[in-house]
C-alpha cells in the first residue's frame, strides 16, 4: 500500500541527500481543499492553496503586461511554469530553502536546457520575475545565467522532476525507505519526565494535556507546551513504588470524565500497600474549586480495591468508553503462567484478576459509587463477578477507543488492547463484550497451557495481531490515528514494544478484515528537515495518547527506572502530506492560570547523518496477519529481555546518565515481592526487578564463577563460619551490615548447601577486607531468596558504610550446633 519513494542516493561518505516534499512554509505539502485554476498542474497535491494559486494568477498578469501579442504567446506559458514552481510539492528544493546556508531563490531551479529554451526566446522575462542582481548582471550571458539558475541535484530540477518515476509514482504518500519501513518524524513536546506513564486531556476546549509519572505525580502542560510549576495532583506519598529498576508498581493511570467540564471528576488507578497486602486501588478525585489546575487532594474516594498476589502484572489502564462507562484493565496477578487456581485468575470469573471490567461512576454523588451496567454479559451469572466485561487477558497495557473515521465514523468504538506475553508472543487485541481472550491457554496464537488450549468450550478470540520476541518482547498499546494533520495516517493502529523501541502499525484491509502489519522508522536524510522536528527517541517506549484534537503522541524514556528523570513527550508527523492550512485550526478556551509557568524547552536535537542498521525479521502471525518488518537496532539474538535491559543500564554511557532527584521521593523502598521467576515483560519503566548495576573495573576471574555466588573467610579456615564475601560482575567483594540479620545470613547458608543459620555477625567480627570494595548496603531478604542479589538492597558498590561493619555468619547442619 506504501510504495517506497526513493529520491536518489548520494555516497555514504558525502551523507544521504534525498529530495522531499516541502514547500517553501517549511511544512509538507497538502491537497488543496479547493480546486486551483491557474497552477492546475498541482491542484491535486503540491504547496498552494487556492488564495495562493489566485495571488501568483495575478502576478503572471502583471509579468505579462509588459509584453505585446507576440510576447505573450510566446512567453505566458513559460511565465506560469516558472512562477507556479512556488506550488510544486518540492518547491523548498526547487528554491534552495532546505539548505540554511545559502539564500532563498527568487526564481526556482530551472533544468540547463531548459534554461536555455527560455533564454532563447524570452530572455526579457527575467527582469519581472527576480530582483536578484546578481542574476540579472548574468542575463546577457547564456551559460553563465543558466548555470546560476541550475540545481546541483540535476534530477530535481524543473521541469525534469516532473518525468522523475521514483519522485512521483508515490507522492503523498508515507514515504517508506528501501527496506519499506515508513518513515515519520517527531515533535518534542515534554521532557524531564520520571517514568511518564500516561497523558490525557480535559476535553473541555482548553487543549490542556495532563502527564502522569509513576512516583504519583501529575502535571499540567497548556497548549504552547509550557508547564505549571504546581502539579495537577500529588499522591506520591500514597502511590507504591520504589527507585528498582523495573518496579512494575506504581501511579498507573489516570482518566478524565467525559463530562470533566463539569463536574471535575477524575479517575486514577494505582497501586498502594496495606499492611502486607499490596493492593490495586481505583479512586476518584474532583478538581479544586479555588483552581481549575489542580485537584483537590481532600476529596478522594475510592471508587475500587483489588489485592494483588505479587508485585507485577499490575495492570494499569483505566478509559471512558463512548457508552459513558469506565473500563478498567486489570492483570492477572502476577508470577509466571498465571499459576492460581485450576486454570488461572484470568479464566477464573469469580476474581477481577486477568479481566476487562466496566462500571458505571456516573451520578454517584448520592448513591453507590459505583452500578453495574445492566447489559454487562455476567449480570445474572451468580459465579462470576458482575463487573467483568471481557476476560482471558494477561496483563494489558494501554488500550484505547477508536473515535472512527473523521467522515464515514466506521470504526468508532472499537476497543484495541496491547496484551504483553509470557515467553513467545506479543498481541494486540480488539475488545468485544462478553469475550474470552484465551490467556492462559493462549499466548498470542499459540497454545500456551496444551490441556487447556484443547478445550474446545474456551471458545477464546484470536488477536488481530502477534509477533515474536525476535521483534519484541512487551508490546505497549497504541491508537487508531484519527486526527486531522496527517491524513496519511487516518485508520493506522499506531503501536510499540517497550523492550526493542519499535514503533509498528497496523491498516486494517476492508475487503477481508485483515490487518497489514508496516514498522515505522525515523526519517533519514532529508525526510525531516522541517522546523521543531526531530527524528530520534528513548527507546523504552511507556505509552500512547492522544490531544483534544486527536493528534497521536508516545512517551518513552531513556532509564526506565520510576525515579530517573530522563522521559521525554514526542508528537507524531508525516513529513509526507500535511492537512490544507486552516483546516486543522482551533482556538482553545481561557485557562486560568494560579501557579508558576515554567516555559518549555526542547532538548532533542535532528541527527541529519543517519544510518539505522535494519535486521529483517519475518513475524507471519497464522492465518491472521502478513507482516514485514525491518527493526530499527535489534540484537541478532534474542536473549531474555531482562538480559537486555541489563546490559543497557550497565553500560557506563547510559549509567552516566541517572539521576536520582532528591526531592519528592517514591513512597516506599519495599522491593517487589517474590515472582517465582516469572517473566514479566509488562511495559516502559515497570518491568521485573534488575538485578546487577555493572561496575566498570571488572577483575578476571574465572569465568565459572557465577553472579551472586558466595564464600565464607576466616582465619581459622572453617567451612561454615567467616566474613561474607560475593562475586558479583567480575569481582569478589564484601557485605555491609547496617541491616544483617539471621533472615539475610541463611540465604548465604543454604547457598553454601547448610540448612540452618546460627549467627548473623557483625562488625567485622571475622575481620575486614580492606583489599576488597563493599558491593552490598542495606541488603534485606525474606530468608528464601537464591542469592543476596535476589534481595532488597541498596545497589551494587552503592554504600554508606566502611569494612570495620563487613558481615559475617556461622552456618549450621544441625538446629543448635556448638560455635
Amino acid at each position: 500500500m506504501f510504495g517506497v519513494l526513493l529520491a536518489g542516493i548520494v555516497s555514504a561518505l558525502l551523507g544521504t541527500a534525498i529530495a522531499h516534499p516541502q514547500c517553501l512554509d517549511f511544512k509538507p505539502p497538502f491537497r488543496p481543499i479547493k480546486e486551483l485554476t491557474f497552477c492546475i498542474q498541482y491542484k491535486d497535491f503540491g504547496c498552494c492553496d487556492s488564495v495562493r494559486d489566485g495571488e501568483i494568477m495575478q502576478n503572471f498578469y502583471c509579468v505579462l503586461s509588459h509584453f505585446d501579442l507576440s510576447g505573450y504567446e510566446s512567453c505566458a506559458a513559460h511565465v506560469q511554469d516558472i512562477l507556479c514552481q512556488e506550488c510544486s510539492p518540492y518547491a523548498a528544493h526547487l528554491y534552495d530553502a532546505e539548505d540554511p546556508s545559502t539564500p532563498v531563490r527568487t526564481i526556482a531551479g530551472l533544468c540547463e536546457d531548459y534554461c536555455w529554451d527560455v533564454w532563447q526566446t524570452c530572455r526579457s522575462i527575467f527582469q519581472y520575475l527576480t530582483t536578484d542582481k546578481e542574476l540579472l548582471a548574468l542575463e546577457s550571458n547564456k551559460a553563465k545565467f543558466c548555470r546560476h539558475l541550475a540545481l546541483q541535484d540535476t534530477d530535481y530540477c524543473f521541469p525534469r522532476l516532473l518525468a522523475n518515476s521514483n519522485l512521483n509514482q508515490n507522492l503523498g504518500l508515507v514515504t517508506a525507505d528501501a527496506e519499506g519501513c515508513l518513515q515519520l518524524c517527531l515533535q518534542e513536546v515534554a521532557n524531564g519526565l520520571r517514568n511518564p506513564v500516561a497523558m490525557v486531556h480535559a476535553n473541555d476546549g482548553t487543549h490542556r494535556f495532563f502527564v502522569a509519572e509513576q512516583v504519583g505525580l501529575v502535571w499540567t502542560y497548556l497548549p504552547n507546551k509550557s508547564k505549571l510549576a504546581t502539579p495537577f495532583l500529588n499522591i506520591s506519598k500514597a502511590v507504591l513504588t520504589s527507585p528498582w529498576e523495573g518496579d512494575e508498581r506504581g501511579f498507573l493511570g489516570i482518566v478524565l470524565h467525559p463530562h470533566f467540564k463539569h463536574n471535575g471528576k477524575v479517575y486514577v488507578y494505582y497501586s498502594v500497600e496495606i499492611g502486607f497486602d499490596e493492593i490495586i486501588r481505583i479512586s476518584e478525585f474532583r478538581v479544586s474549586a479555588h483552581d481549575m489546575n489542580t485537584v483537590d487532594h481532600g476529596s478522594e474516594r475510592i471508587i475500587l480495591e483489588v489485592e494483588e498476589p505479587a508485585s507485577n502484572h499490575n495492570g494499569g489502564e483505566i478509559l471512558f468508553g463512548h457508552d459513558g462507562y469506565l473500563y478498567i484493565f486489570i492483570g492477572d496477578g502476577g508470577m509466571a503462567g498465571d499459576p492460581f487456581g485450576k486454570f488461572g485468575n484470568a479464566q477464573n470469573k469469580s476474581t477481577l484478576l486477568g479481566k476487562v471490567l466496566r462500571i458505571d461512576v456516573n451520578h454517584n454523588d448520592h448513591s453507590p459509587l459505583y452500578r453495574i451496567p445492566p447489559d454487562n454479559p455476567f449480570i445474572n451469572d451468580p459465579s462470576a463477578r458482575p463487573e467483568i466485561y471481557a476476560y482471558g487477558v494477561r496483563n494489558i497495557w494501554r488500550c484505547s477507543f477508536d473515535r472512527g473515521d473523521p467522515q464515514t465514523k466506521e470504526g468508532k468504538g472499537r476497543l484495541f488492547c496491547g496484551d504483553v506475553g509470557q515467553n513467545k508472543f506479543e498481541e494486540v487485541d480488539i475488545i468485544e463484550r462478553g469475550k474470552n481472550y484465551g490467556w492462559r491457554a493462549r499466548e498470542g496464537f499459540s497454545c500456551y497451557d496444551k490441556k487447556l488450549c484443547a478445550n474446545s468450550s474456551l471458545d477464546d478470540v484470536l488477536p488481530i495481531f502477534a509477533y515474536p520476541h525476535k521483534l519484541g518482547k512487551s508490546v505497549t498499546g497504541g491508537y487508531v490515528y484519527r486526527g486531522c494533520q496527517n491524513p496519511n495516517l487516518n485508520g493506522m493502529y499506531i503501536f510499540g514494544d517497550f523492550m526493542s523501541g519499535r514503533l509498528m502499525a497496523l491498516k486494517e484491509k476492508q475487503e477481508t478484515g485483515e490487518w497489514l502489519y508496516h514498522e515505522i522508522c525515523m526519517g533519514t536524510g532529508q525526510t525531516c528537515i522541517f522546523p521543531g522536528l526531530i527524528n530520534n527517541y528513548y527507546q523504552y517506549i511507556i505509552s500512547f495518547a492522544e490531544d483534544e484534537a486527536g493528534e497521536l503522541y508516545f512517551m518513552s524514556t531513556g532509564v526506565p527506572i520510576a525515579t530517573s528523570p530522563s522521559g521525554v513527550v514526542y508528537k507524531i508527523v508525516d513529513p509526507s502530506r500535511r492537512a490544507p492550512p486552516g483546516k486543522c485550526r482551533f482556538h482553545h478556551s481561557l485557562v486560568k492560570v494560579k501557579s508558576k509557568i515554567i516555559d518549555f524547552v526542547p532538548k532533542e536535537k535532528l541527527i541529519i547523518k543517519t544510518k539505522s542498521s535494519k535486521v529483517k525479521s519475518a513475524a507471519k502471525s497464522p492465518g491472521r496477519t502478513k507482516t514485514k518488518t525491518t527493526a530499527q537496532t535489534p540484537a541478532s539474538s534474542t536473549p531474555d529481555w531482562i538480559e537486555q535491559l541489563l546490559k543497557r543500564l550497565q553500560s557506563p554511557t547510559e549509567k552516566s546518565k541517572v539521576k536520582i532527584p532528591t526531592t519528592t521521593r517514591p513512597a516506599t523502598t519495599k522491593a517487589p515481592r517474590s515472582r517465582k521467576g516469572g517473566k514479566s515483560t509488562q511495559r516502559r519503566g515497570q518491568k521485573k526487578k534488575t538485578k546487577t548495576p555493572g561496575n566498570s573495573g571488572k577483575k578476571q576471574i574465572s569465568s565459572e564463577v557465577h553472579n551472586g555466588a558466595v564464600r565464607l573467610v576466616n582465619s581459622q579456615k572453617k567451612s561454615d563460619r567467616g566474613r561474607v564475601e560475593i562475586f558479583i560482575n567480575g569481582e569478589w567483594g564484601t557485605v555491609c551490615d547496617d541491616l544483617w540479620n539471621t533472615k539475610t545470613a541463611a540465604v548465604v547458608c543454604r547457598q553454601l548447601g547448610f540448612s540452618h543459620v546460627v549467627k548473623a555477625s557483625k562488625q567485622a567480627e571475622f575481620g575486614s577486607a580492606n583489599n576488597l570494595r563493599i558491593l552490598l548496603d542495606d541488603v534485606q531478604c525474606t530468608g528464601k531468596e537464591k542469592t543476596l542479589l535476589d534481595c532488597k538492597h541498596k545497589g551494587v558498590g552503592k554504600h554508606n558504610c566502611t569494612h570495620q561493619e563487613d558481615a559475617g555468619v556461622i552456618c549450621s547442619h544441625k538446629g543448635n550446633p556448638e560455635t
